[in-house]
């Protein structure tokens, strides 16, 4: 079929929020109100930092602004792999942290349990599949890099399994593939949307306070309480933690650290059994290419595929628009992309086209901190792999807000910040050169060019 043609009915909302199970929002804040804990932001990182602070003490007073709805941004617009990861996968891990990679990885594997614990618990239904994820080499220079670390792999105790061609088209078909490696427990599928919609319902059965559509405008200090000020009200809190990504910081330090990058994705009509059959897909694993540009991908609930990735859009001046949700460009780049993986699938149509943006850093992973005397504390910078690893962030903001001394808030993950990114508009030079830069090293068999292997060597860098 012209991808084309496959894409023009697709509706141009996120799949995972186009639903009547969506609930109605919670009020706004009017008026004046105070807690032991304020949380600002409804995605995945505050409704987890609310949720644990009253597990961790039911007497708290916990109060969660959110500036729109539930789950509206990332947290409802991603591709739903939760991730054992902390670290943006091993071989960053290991680049960055090689002393702590072993214990990063059994925090990380420690998260993903408690994240599927917790949802038992609460009764949370999110389609959450603990199938793992396949990487798969499509290009002859990738299948080194695939196979890389697999010493370092046997050695911590995880659970991958190296395929050859046939072995990994034996699990998932595709003429593109070369082979694969299946990390078969540090990942699961789930629906993003229903998570965050789940959590929320948990934070509320346990006393917390949620105001949505109740944007944070300004952030006053008088020594005691952090005051923050919505366009109706205002919450005082004795605590804060800041869950906001990349959106407008209430600390200025912040905007050094982040940069808005857009991703895209579609979602398809439902498989018939007989299209089911011609893949394969058994085992319903995530897929990710090993391509520095990748694509990832997924079954739903319901035997639709989600196919997202490859372009990852940074428009200059690191500007956060609505407008910027919908890019036709990428949206036909992704249906050729998909249909040549799957040539079976011809005739499949698209039913959802859509973006949202990610909070990117140049370490590609998630940093933390505090301000205003340890009152406050922040986590943001995820890059695109936060479904599990904001549990874990939320974690140790609650960590840093009680002052303890933990396993946490020792590792030098933490202690540390990545390397700021430069002011405008040498920023979007950088950024533009270096996207480019890596589209040619996918022409070019994966050969860095010397810009590339300078950012390397700096820690700065730029992911999808």
């Amino acid at each position: 079929m012209d991808p084309l043609k496959a894409l023009a009915d697709a509706e141009r909302k996120p799949y995972w929020l186009d639903t009547p199970a969506r609930p109605e929002p919670q009020p706004r804040l009017f008026g004046h109100t105070s807690a032991d804990l304020v949380v600002v932001g409804g995605g995945f990182s505050g409704l987890w930092t609310a949720l644990m602070a009253k597990e961790r003490d039911p007497g708290q007073d916990v109060v969660l602004l959110e500036g729109r709805r539930i789950g509206w941004a990332a947290s409802g617009r991603n591709g739903g792999f939760c991730m054992a990861t902390l670290t943006h996968g091993l071989p960053n891990g290991l680049e960055r942290w090689p002393d702590e990679i072993a214990r990063l990885e059994h925090l990380g594997v420690e998260n993903l349990d408690e994240i599927e614990e917790t949802l038992a618990r609460y009764g949370i239904d999110c389609a959450f599949e603990r199938t793992g994820e396949l990487n798969v080499a499509t290009e002859p220079w990738q299948l080194e890099g695939l196979n890389e670390h697999l010493d370092i792999i046997g050695d911590l105790g995880l659970d991958y399994v190296p395929m050859d061609r046939d072995q990994v088209r034996a699990e998932l078909d595709s003429p593109t593939y070369l082979g694969g490696l299946w990390d078969r427990r540090g990942c699961a599928m789930l629906d993003p949307a229903r998570l965050a919609w789940g959590l929320r319902e948990a934070c509320l059965r346990l006393g917390v306070r949620v105001y949505e559509r109740s944007p944070v405008r300004s952030l006053h200090d008088d020594g005691v309480t952090l005051s923050l000020r919505t366009p109706h009200g205002v919450a005082a809190g004795r605590r804060v933690a800041l869950g906001t990504g990349v959106f407008p910081p209430l600390l200025r330090r912040l905007k050094h650290f982040v940069v808005p990058v857009y991703d895209y994705a579609l979602m398809t009509e439902p498989l018939t059994p007989a299209q089911l059959g011609a893949l394969g897909w058994g085992n319903r694993q995530g897929v990710g290419d090993s391509a520095n540009r990748f694509h990832y991908y997924r079954l739903t609930a319901d035997n639709r595929i989600l196919w997202g990735g490859y372009d990852a859009v940074y428009y200059n001046g690191g500007l956060v628009k609505p407008e910027y949700d919908q890019r036709d460009e990428t949206f036909a780049t992704l249906a050729r992309h998909f249909f040549t993986t799957f040539p079976q699938l011809d005739g499949v149509r698209f039913t959802h086209r859509w973006g949202g943006v990610i909070d990117t850093c140049s370490r590609f992973s998630a940093f933390y901190g505090q301000a205003h005397g340890g009152r406050l504390a922040y986590a943001a910078g995820y890059t695109g792999m936060g479904v599990g690893a904001t549990r874990f962030g939320a974690n140790v903001m609650l960590d840093l807000l009680s002052g303890e001394r933990t396993q946490r808030t020792e590792l030098r993950m933490v202690k540390e910040k990545p390397v700021p990114f430069p002011p405008e508009p040498v920023r979007s030079g950088v950024i533009q050169f270096t996207r480019w830069s890596i589209a040619q090293a996918d022409r070019h068999e994966g050969r860095r060019n010397l810009w590339l292997r300078a950012l390397d060597r700096m820690g700065l860098g730029f992911d999808s």
